[in-house]
């Protein structure tokens, strides 16, 4: 009986011993712990416990961090030794996306966490690959007709879906999910001018869609993986098929189905237009896409197989890919507008006051005595003359970009303009988001609202790209910028004309940790129809 319990004590100590391991480890990382810049780091692990401890506010802890540095430029480390280096300096950033544009490529660690959904699309792409793309959809998107196309299918969504459906909620007195509604807009939106297909998402009964549920998994998922506090972790999920990485599994595969269907059907399609030389080719993306490639162009990707740029798979992975862009970018900025608009009523009001003079030139123009549409959508040219609503959407993005941070990776030794020097295989990431709240680049006042600053003479006034890179800047600049404008300014427009939109009392705005930043829970508001 003695042996037995001593027998037992010995493995208890054991036990005890092994459980005491990590609290020692805890315990010297602590106290080898330094400072570096605004970051602590601690042995082998890095920034990761001060990140773990902020992630809830990751991307104004950041700001915080930067905001120690003269040059807004810190270097941190990763676990396992990784070295990198994060900026919000416009020099650093026009050298790292222009000046040495070949020298900082996309991040290897996460072009392979979202290859699974991104393919080998534009978004996901660099070199020889990421040429091709860009070349064949920067002549698409400069043509007019494309731009026509835009602005139809913003028109068409606006009168027949949104206004309905917002106005029936305010006839109601019932709050309602803002983003939820502006990211149905925005799937409907860039489907049709993405596909050619129309989903109706943005339909009265605000139900789920499959295609629109997977697409959202598929895109929460993939860059959630990021965020793992154990970076290899979402690779043993897949190898299991469990939890995250089984639900990604099945959203990437309903996204795939629908996307190759349509991209078969569609070339069926044009096929036989071509065969009976009559007939008239769809004006959306994908359309162009597979019109535009003419001859096949073969790519080696990463020494692996030669894909084609008629293959199926490969125009799958730039739709989706544009997809991504167009329907998350919108939205999300769209959503922090009115956030921001609705603690601002004297905007709100000159917003208003642009819109009546435009409708009054309108009604000068055309010699128009009768009663204005019941919904009120803009031309393009009109949308062009909103100078002070232009100024408004950029400020929002300064303060709320959209994509609030952007990773490269260096290709060899470099040294920035600030004399920092970064090493072959570093990280650098430069933050969008922080970039908005130095002092350094937009004054004293960065953290005001204040549209004023874009405005000369009451003129638009655009900034830097490298000082304002919302929409990125270099020769990776966003191509879709103007429909991105049309897009926002056009639902804007629409809403303050017909509707006074107010955040529900003791609402808290929080962001995401994901691709976009978009608001924790939704938006909730109360719409009010206006007496115009």
């Amino acid at each position: 009986m003695v042996q037995y319990s001593l027998h037992c004590n010995s493995y208890e100590m054991f036990f005890l011993c092994v459980a005491l391991i990590p609290l020692l480890f805890i315990f010297i990382a602590h106290l080898f712990r330094k400072k570096s810049g605004g970051l602590t780091l601690y042995p082998i692990l890095g920034f990761l416990p001060t990140l773990i401890k902020n992630r809830h506010r990751f991307h104004d802890w950041v700001v915080d961090i930067l905001l120690t540095s003269p040059s807004a430029t810190v270097n941190y480390h990763r676990p396992v030794g990784i070295i990198g280096l994060l900026t919000a300096d416009p020099a650093n950033v026009e050298h790292i996306l222009k000046t040495r544009f070949e020298n900082y490529e996309k991040s290897p660690r996460l072009k392979f966490i979202v290859r699974d959904f991104l393919g080998s699309g534009i978004f996901n792409a660099d070199g020889e690959l990421w040429k091709m793309q860009r070349k064949a959809a920067s002549y698409e998107f400069n043509t007019k007709s494309l731009r026509n196309f835009v602005v139809e299918t913003v028109q068409s969504e606006i009168t027949d879906r949104l206004m309905p459906i917002l106005s029936n909620v305010s006839n109601k007195g019932v709050s309602v999910n803002l983003q939820d509604v502006l990211q149905r807009f925005a799937f409907d939106n860039i489907c049709r001018v993405a596909f050619g297909v129309d989903p109706a998402y943005l339909h009265p009964s605000l139900s789920q869609l499959a295609f629109a549920r997977a697409f959202d998994d598929a895109t929460e998922l993939s860059f959630g993986r990021i965020f793992y506090s154990v970076p290899f972790a979402w690779q043993i999920k897949k190898m299991l098929n469990i939890g995250s990485e089984k639900r990604l599994r099945e959203a990437i595969s309903v996204v795939d189905e629908f996307a190759l269907g349509i991209i078969q059907s569609r070339r069926k399609e044009i096929a036989e237009i071509q065969s009976k030389k009559s007939g008239l080719l769809r004006d959306d993306l994908l359309s162009r896409f597979m019109t535009t490639f003419g001859t096949d162009v073969s790519v080696e990707i990463e020494e692996k197989a030669v894909l084609t740029n008629k293959s199926d798979l490969f125009l799958r992975d730039m739709i989706v890919n544009f997809m991504l862009a167009g329907r998350d970018t919108s939205s999300t900025s769209l959503t922090w507008f009115f956030w921001v608009l609705s603690s601002h009523p004297t905007v709100e009001q000159a917003i208003r006051c642009e819109i009546m003079e435009i409708l009054a030139k309108r009604k000068e123009c055309t010699n128009m005595d009768e009663e204005y549409d019941k919904w009120i959508v803009f031309s393009y040219e009109e949308l062009r003359d909103m100078q002070y609503l232009h100024a408004v959407v950029c400020e929002s993005l300064r303060l709320y970009p959209p994509v609030p941070i952007n990773a490269k990776t260096a290709v060899q030794d470099d040294v920035l303009p600030d004399g920092r020097f970064v090493g072959k295989g570093w990280g650098v990431d430069y933050s969008i988001y922080a970039m908005g709240r130095m002092k350094s680049i937009w004054g004293e006042d960065c953290e005001e609202f204040k549209p004023e600053r874009w405005l000369k003479n009451g003129e638009f006034v655009g900034e830097n790209a490298y000082k304002f890179a919302a929409f990125n800047a270099g020769p990776r600049i966003c191509m879709g910028k103007e429909m991105a404008f049309i897009q926002m300014k056009s639902v804007v427009a629409s809403i303050v004309h017909s509707f006074s939109v107010k955040v529900e009392e003791g609402f808290v705005a929080m962001y995401t940790l994901d691709f976009n930043m978009r608001m924790k829970g939704g938006l909730p508001v109360i719409l009010t129809k206006r007496c115009n």
